[in-house]
């Protein structure tokens, strides 16, 4: 089977690239690059802008912070290339980055600039002409469990990325920092998560370990082999990667990872396709990745129910941006409306087994 390559689209209105600029200035770092690039971007837009750069010997990629106000440590570019460059040599997954720009005046922005892994991306719904059946979406579902254990055997410490981490502390400071992030971003027409911020509060574990961790791992974050579906060979999006806790990691994923049965408003944010056929349910995640990774199965309540608090910030914080006329992506409008379903749904768990 050969699936179709992912292909960026036209870019949105506002969001457009200074292509003249950024060719000026690759060619700098990068002279063999023939030609004038064609531009296109990839859609989603959520937090970071990515725009394909197709050259006539070479297809590269862009990525840049969105255009408005935020906050630095959520869209730092240099701090993003340098976490990549660090672990592609040891993690194969990895692009290969090529220049990263701090130049001001080439966009007004730091960027940087990757090669392109070619494959197949899996977004909300399955790509056409994948063709995989139930066992084969089953060894993929399986695949993605194992390569997220994969990225958390690396030794950040041999690749110079121990001192992203702070040490011990990391589930503290995660609950504590999100909290913080969600009244710095919260409008008048959210919840506050009361409840849920004062239980997890109250039931913070010890650190699982220390380990690198992507914070954003989804399907719609991996290249799939258009030969092989079933085969990872990319990892996308290290914007939020750091040295810390699995669980915790593992927790953000299973925030993404709605199920054929859920309800429906959970069902309206699925960004994946773990609804289909094949796929493995939460559960079934959960008991792979302590099987795979050998560490001892125990509560995940706590990881849950953090993953869907972080969500939640998440998509109060982009809200927020359109609120504020920040951006003016239509895809963001309704973004309160799930950042009060997820409120409710953490209520819900913890009502349930709390």
């Amino acid at each position: 089977m050969t699936a179709k390559l992912d292909e960026g689209r036209a870019v949105r209105a506002g969001e457009e690239l200074d292509a003249a600029a950024v060719d000026r200035w690759l060619k700098t770092q990068v002279p063999e690059l023939l030609g004038t690039p064609r531009v296109t971007q990839f859609s989603g837009g959520a937090p970071n802008w990515t725009y394909p750069l197709q050259y006539e010997n070479r297809d590269l990629i862009l990525r840049r912070p969105p255009s408005g106000t935020k906050a630095k440590s959520a869209h730092d570019m240099a701090r993003e290339h340098r976490v990549q460059s660090a672990l592609q040599p040891v993690f194969a997954a990895v692009p290969m980055m090529v220049a990263l720009c701090q130049d001001p005046a080439i966009l007004g922005v730091d960027f940087y600039v990757m090669d392109r892994i070619a494959g197949v991306i899996p977004r909300k719904e399955m790509p056409k002409g994948l063709g995989l059946d139930d066992q084969q979406t089953r060894t993929l579902c399986e695949g993605v469990v194992d390569k997220l254990v994969e990225l958390h055997r690396v030794d950040a410490k041999a690749i110079g990325l121990d001192s992203l981490g702070r040490g011990a502390g990391y589930p503290r400071r995660q609950i504590e920092g999100w909290s913080d992030r969600f009244d710095k971003a919260r409008t008048w027409n959210v919840h506050g998560f009361g409840s849920t911020r004062k239980w997890l509060l109250a039931n913070i574990p010890d650190d699982a370990g220390q380990c690198v961790i992507h914070n954003d791992w989804r399907l719609d974050n991996l290249v799939l082999d258009a030969a092989n579906p079933t085969k990872i060979i990319g990892v996308l999006d290290w914007e939020l990667s750091t040295v810390g806790d699995p669980l915790m990691d593992l927790g953000c994923a299973l925030a993404y990872w709605v199920e054929a049965g859920d309800p429906l408003l959970l069902r309206m944010l699925r960004r994946q396709p773990t609804h289909v056929p094949g796929m493995l349910r939460r559960k079934e995640v959960i008991a792979r990745y302590f099987q795979k990774s050998g560490r001892t199965p125990t509560s995940f309540t706590f990881y849950e129910v953090y993953g869907l608090f972080r969500l939640a910030v998440i998509a109060q914080q982009i809200s927020y941006r359109y609120h504020h006329k920040q951006t003016r992506n239509p895809a963001f409008r309704q973004f309160w409306l799930f950042v009060n379903y997820l409120s409710w749904r953490c209520s819900r768990i913890l009502g349930e087994r709390g």
